[in-house]
């Protein structure tokens, strides 16, 4: 997919459980949400609905029953976040925003050398 749509934090919660099992009928993800979160059947129904009109899921009915399928691959979803939160945070700006994980977080002799093979192969591609 290549434009992904945007995903509430809320909505994303239907999400990981169809990325983990797919399909899930609607009472599957009420029991799983309704326990998880103390959302009411409706508001879980609501984000049911919300993402099917973004075109993030799409259902089947079998029987009396609704199957979710995710129309949103975890990776595309995933993809989406970190450029918004790249946007939002760093305007854009990916080598400030590496920088500034590297600076302020642990890394061990093993990570340094992965980030610095990435970094090698980035400067040839």
């Amino acid at each position: 997919m290549n434009e992904s749509p945007h995903i509430t934090e809320a909505e994303s919660e239907v999400m990981h459980l169809l990325w983990q099992k797919e399909p899930l009928s609607a009472n599957e993800i009420i029991a799983k949400l309704s326990q998880q979160m103390q959302w009411s059947d409706q508001t879980i129904k609501t984000f049911l609905n919300r993402l099917h009109k973004k075109k993030a899921i799409r259902f089947e009915k079998s029987g009396r029953n609704y199957l979710y399928y995710p129309l949103v691959s975890h990776d595309d979803y995933l993809k989406a976040e970190n450029q918004s939160f790249l946007n939002r945070i760093y305007n854009g700006a990916a080598g400030l925003l590496c920088a500034k994980f590297i600076q302020e977080q642990p890394l061990s002799e093993k990570d340094i050398e992965e980030l610095q093979l990435i970094l090698e192969n980035k400067k040839k591609s």
